[in-house]
């Protein structure tokens, strides 16, 4: 009797899958179709109903291998026991999902279509012969005014063709390289206008703004082509580490500060290109008209202002691509990632900082650039490292680095981020999203105070009245600069051990000024002793908060 009541209890009980509610069973299991472990149909239901959307389908649009990725993210005990075998697709199951992904974002490509006919438009509804004007500075360009016109006109059209024609190759599933083409269109458009220095506003706003566009519908929307065929499945923590640095709210500040960067970028490109007559600037006064129209700025033979803006739009839409394991997933994505915003953003800084040296004065908006992108070295570079241990720990598994690093490899774990918070708690909990995107950045006093000291040794030459083109103020302008950025750079855990330039430099600032002849002596004790607090502070690491892996031997 009771063991016929317990078969009527086990029947009542139905389990399905997540990814597939057509599935029903009255047994627990995996699924036939994708082999992930059912729920019960309670559960499933209540995820639903609670709207606990993760990876790509937080980004309003459905994408199924990326829901598949983190799908146990925070699904409790179910799918504790998830082996790395029931990760497994077959080829004919993921060439189903391909083709469901591909009718769910079928309207991308068509926008694209349409997009292409507002290119081809463009040149004839906006004039680029009308209302023309010169560079600032009366700079001299490579192309004559005739050609500039010419040249965005042809661009412009052209560019609108390929979209119509590659758009609607794209309207049919499995054509990568044709939404790839798309992609580079999109960074081609984005580029002519200040390439040709084009001759009106209307031509560089439509560029910067269509190819934005374009590039976020080929790949950021729907997501990168074709990589539902062979992304590797698993979980999105990498090994040893206490927290996973490609979550969202890691992400998140990456892509703030970037849009920043674009915004200050595109403004100061718009007063190169000669749209607008002058530059704010509320504490250099004619600073920054000087800087941008310098001989070092004429030097280029395109706005360096403008393509500036060009490596801000790729960093910020950059910020959104893959998922939350993108470090284990698209290693060649952080990679360029990590080019534009570490080597590319330490060349922008110290191009920044020597203004006062090779021009001789100050940029406010260039000065807000190089401090917008400072912190975004720290923030990026523990993704680099995760993505390059994961790369190690698969080339000592047999695996082919050519391979891993374009197509991602086999995850080592089934792991997933259940500590950092969801984007969508940020109303009702700010400071809990802000301290997660932070993680991996910490501020001991160590390091704080020589990037204080850093910004009076900066701003010493104007206290003491010493004249910008002076040796003098040369050290400090350099010398404060480079602390600053050591010390802001060390505050990400995994490079603390870069503090330790800040020892030359100390030793440096301390001694310099008593080699030069005729200066202020208050202000060479003033130097002197900041760069022996610089010296003495930078050999104590301080608190290490977090866990990095086979990195943590590295953390000195």
């Amino acid at each position: 009797m009771s063991h016929h009541g317990e078969d009527q209890s086990s029947k009542s009980i139905q389990f399905t899958c997540s990814m597939h509610p057509e599935v029903l069973s009255n047994q627990p299991g995996k699924c036939p179709k994708c082999g992930m472990i059912l729920v019960k149909k309670e559960d499933a239901k209540k995820e639903m109903s609670g709207h606990k959307m993760v990876g790509m389908g937080t980004r309003g649009i459905t994408r199924p291998m990326m829901d598949m990725e983190s799908h146990d993210h925070k699904n409790g005990d179910d799918h504790k026991d998830m082996s790395m075998s029931a990760m497994k697709m077959s080829a004919e199951d993921r060439m189903k999902m391909l083709n469901d992904h591909h009718k769910q974002t079928l309207w991308v490509y068509w926008t694209v279509v349409l997009l292409g006919l507002w290119m081809i438009a463009s040149p004839l509804t906006f004039d680029y012969g009308k209302n023309v004007v010169e560079p600032s500075g009366g700079r001299d360009v490579w192309l004559s005014l005739a050609d500039r016109i010419a040249a965005m006109r042809w661009s412009d059209f052209i560019s609108g063709i390929l979209l119509i024609f590659f758009g609607w190759r794209s309207l049919k599933p499995n054509r990568p390289f044709s939404v790839w083409i798309i992609c580079f269109i999109g960074i081609w458009i984005s580029m002519a206008p200040f390439l040709f220095w084009a001759p009106t506003a209307v031509a560089y706003y439509n560029g910067t703004m269509v190819g934005v566009l374009v590039i976020a519908l080929s790949i950021l929307i729907p997501g990168m082509p074709n990589m539902i065929s062979f992304m590797k499945m698993g979980g999105n923590m990498p090994t040893g580490w206490s927290y996973n640095p490609s979550s969202w709210p890691q992400r998140s500040i990456m892509i703030g500060l970037a849009f920043i960067g674009w915004l200050a970028s595109r403004y100061l490109g718009a007063f190169q290109l000669g749209y607008i007559d002058t530059s704010w600037d509320p504490f250099f006064g004619e600073g920054t008209l000087n800087v941008l129209n310098s001989n070092m700025s004429h030097s280029w033979p395109i706005s360096d202002a403008a393509l500036g803006t060009m490596a801000y739009t790729l960093e910020f839409l950059m910020g959104f691509m893959g998922g939350t394991s993108r470090w284990r997933t698209m290693p060649w994505m952080v990679t360029f990632f990590g080019i534009l915003v570490i080597p590319l953003g330490l060349v922008s800084i110290f191009l920044v900082i020597s203004q006062p040296l090779t021009v001789g004065a100050w940029c406010f908006l260039c000065l807000f650039s190089a401090i917008i992108m400072l912190p975004m070295i720290p923030l990026q570079i523990d993704e680099v490292i995760a993505m390059w241990q994961h790369m190690l720990q698969r080339k000592q598994k047999g695996d082919s680095l050519w391979k891993v690093f374009w197509k991602g490899g086999e995850a080592l774990s089934t792991e997933n981020d259940k500590r950092s918070p969801e984007m969508a708690e940020l109303i009702d909990k700010p400071l809990t999203v802000l301290k997660s995107s932070i993680w991996g950045m910490s501020f001991p006093w160590m390091l704080t105070i020589p990037t204080v000291l850093g910004i009076w040794l900066m701003a010493s030459p104007t206290v003491f009245g010493i004249g910008i083109e002076t040796p003098f103020s040369d050290i400090n302008h350099l010398g404060g600069a480079l602390v600053i950025v050591i010390a802001v750079m060390a505050m990400a855990e995994v490079i603390r051990s870069l503090r330790y330039f800040n020892v030359l430099i100390g030793l440096i600032l301390a001694v310099m000024p008593w080699l030069i002849e005729d200066v202020n002596i208050v202000f060479v004790l003033s130097t002197s002793i900041s760069g022996l607090f610089v010296m003495a502070l930078s050999f104590s690491k301080g608190k290490i908060s977090e866990t990095y892996g086979l990195w943590d031997k590295y953390v000195v």
